[in-house]
């Protein structure tokens, strides 16, 4: 099983489900942990009877919403010891050091800081990544509206003295190009489609399917995103 830690107070629960779904299609078995404090899945992802902490599936994938360990799933799934999981992989979404520790994060086959540049996405993230004790390794995820130099020197300026290892590949997504609305009406029906998302979201999420499993070539990818 393969761990993906997604960090960060920037809203990332539709991307990382679209991400999912794309792996689940290509018949892996999928775990998405939503560890944030504000729980979005447990708006977005419909479930029948919603309890403090549950598991349902989706569109294939199965969520995971209220667990604060790893230990507090084995104990909902009945699995003893050291059973392990029945998943391929554990795509894990948190927004404070809690989730980081409780999920033990550290050992994560791939990590993911996603952030916008407003105040609060900035500021808040950088606190959480200042209580991380030993070097991480993380790819940045940037949504903006213009992807201006600016904006990422400012980034890189609040980041001094972190102990994360940055990546040398980043990503952009814009912000404001239609994609926003298109994720609404996704959450309307109840569906992870991409046919009414941007070139540029779509690419983004090609390259991180593919990033996270290269067994999963770019035109496969391209194929599942076009028949969904």
């Amino acid at each position: 099983m393969k761990k993906i830690g997604f960090i960060g107070v920037y809203d990332k629960t539709d991307l990382i489900l679209g991400i999912a779904k794309i792996l689940v299609e290509a018949q892996k078995k999928v775990l998405v942990i939503d560890a944030t404090e504000i729980q979005k899945s447990r708006y977005v992802v419909p479930v029948i009877n919603p309890t403090k902490s549950y598991i349902t599936e989706f569109e294939g994938i199965d969520v995971a919403v209220g667990f604060e360990t790893l230990e507090n799933i084995k104990q909902y799934l009945a699995l003893e010891g050291e059973e392990k999981f029945d998943y391929d992989y554990m795509l894990i979404d948190t927004d404070n050091y809690n989730g980081i520790v409780g999920f033990n994060l550290a050992d994560s086959e791939k990590l993911y800081y996603i952030t916008s540049f407003d105040a609060y996405s900035l500021k808040k993230g950088i606190e959480v990544l200042s209580q991380i004790e030993i070097p991480l390794h993380m790819t940045k995820i940037f949504f903006s509206k213009e992807m201006l130099k600016e904006e990422e020197e400012y980034f890189e300026y609040l980041a001094l003295g972190l102990k994360v290892i940055w990546n040398e590949d980043k990503l952009y997504f814009l912000l404001e190009n239609g994609d926003k609305s298109a994720i609404t009406e996704n959450q309307r029906v109840s569906r992870i489609k991409f046919k009414n998302l941007s070139n540029e979201y779509r690419e983004n999420v090609v390259y991180l399917v593919n990033d996270i499993e290269k067994e999963i070539d770019e035109r496969k990818i391209r194929t599942i995103m076009k028949n969904l």
